[in-house]
């Protein structure tokens, strides 16, 4: 199913300032937001590529507390049909779990280069981000829709994926994990701000 880019997409990457719209073969920009394109001299970006596993994010592991487990599965069965990589480290029942223990789990594998990146699901999305960024280097990020799994990736870099499975439907997840997974970094500007977080993370372990 082809996802549209309407006018209102593009006023708020003009509002922030952006003048590239980044879109795929699986996008389609309506009349408006192409004249708006136009109009205001945004240029337009193929980012993704063609073959979905032409990318870095290609060897995942993922992982949910209890209250994911469903649509864990779920992820797992879609993805795998796309030929990713996946190492599932549970959990596999609804029997109650610590989120921390999952996601410290996974941030600690990121974080070494075992794995290109991971994806977490629990209740809301938030305590595993939580958790998981409490290690340097990590940056895990909590989205809610396609536009937020692209800017995270975009502008943060992000290399952990954090989705509330009770918040969210299948349909809707598996869309942001399309996103997320196929977006590059755009680097430059986003590198410094980045930077930034480095020297922050660098300054409090030494105290």
């Amino acid at each position: 199913m082809k996802k549209l880019i309407t006018e209102d997409y593009v006023l708020q990457v003009i509002k922030k300032g952006e003048k590239e719209i980044f879109i795929s073969k699986d996008f389609v920009l309506t009349p408006l937001a192409l004249d708006r394109i136009k109009s205001e001299g945004l240029k337009i970006v193929n980012q993704f590529s063609e073959n979905k596993n032409e990318n870095k994010f290609n060897k995942i592991i993922i992982g949910s507390d209890h209250t994911g487990v469903k649509a864990k599965k779920l992820l797992v069965e879609y993805l795998k049909k796309k030929n990713y990589e996946l190492t599932d480290i549970g959990t596999f029942t609804e029997d109650s779990v610590d989120y921390p223990d999952i996601a410290i789990q996974i941030a600690k594998t990121v974080r070494t280069g075992e794995y290109d990146c991971g994806i977490i699901l629990d209740a809301t999305g938030i305590p595993s981000a939580i958790t998981a960024n409490k290690f340097p280097g990590i940056r895990a990020a909590t989205c809610y829709n396609e536009f937020s799994a692209r800017s995270s990736r975009e502008h943060n870099n992000a290399n952990i994926l954090v989705l509330g499975a009770k918040t969210l439907g299948d349909e809707t997840i598996k869309s942001i994990v399309d996103v997320w997974l196929n977006t590059n970094f755009l680097g430059e500007r986003h590198q410094r701000r980045l930077d930034k977080i480095k020297a922050l993370e660098e300054s409090l372990n030494k105290n």
